[in-house]
Formats: C-alpha cells, sequence, structure tokens
C-alpha cells in the first residue's frame, strides 16, 4: 500500500512540477522580457543522458545484430538492474575523464 501511495504522490508532484514549468515559461514567453538560459548543470544533465542513451541504443543494435544472449536483469545486493543501461551509463560518466586524460 505504501509503494502505491509514494508512487501517486511522486506522480502528482510531476505533474505540478510541469504545470508549473509551463505557467513560468508562458508567462515568460508572452512578456518577452528575457530569454531562457541553461544552467550549466542542465546541459551537463542533458549531455551524460543523451551520451548514455545513445550508447544504450548502439549496444542493443550490435546485440540484436548479432543475436547474443544476455540476461534481462542482474541482482546485486538485492537491487535488479538491466547490465546494458549500467554499462551505459558507466561509459557516460567515465567519457568526461577519458577525455581529460587521454
Amino acid at each position: 500500500m505504501r509503494v502505491w501511495l509514494g508512487i501517486i504522490v511522486l506522480g502528482g508532484a510531476i505533474l505540478v512540477s510541469i504545470w508549473l514549468r509551463i505557467r513560468y515559461y508562458r508567462h515568460n514567453f508572452e512578456l518577452n522580457e528575457h530569454t531562457v538560459r541553461q544552467s550549466p548543470l542542465s546541459m551537463a544533465l542533458q549531455e551524460l543522458v543523451g551520451t548514455a542513451g545513445g550508447v544504450y541504443l548502439s549496444i542493443i543494435m550490435l546485440i540484436s545484430f548479432l543475436k547474443i544472449d544476455l540476461p534481462q536483469t542482474l541482482e546485486l545486493f538485492e537491487v535488479s538492474f538491466d547490465p546494458l543501461a549500467l554499462f551505459a551509463i558507466l561509459s557516460a560518466v567515465v567519457q568526461p575523464l577519458w577525455k581529460r586524460f587521454v
């Protein structure tokens, strides 16, 4: 029961956040006082998610093309996760370090 309550509260919070953001952006665009700029944090998160997503899709296509059988989920410390998604996120996290040192 608590899980469902948490999901409902989280979903409601997301919807309220989106609604408030839409109102804010509409108000600023109608007044046209200033343009919205991205913060360094938002740009970094966008790049991280984009890189991880690209790596994930590339791995999925390669595994599908080569017809390799991999487990759908792995369990580590009672937490289940997708091994391909974990690899994609880890490679996206390591990528800036690799660029800096090479």
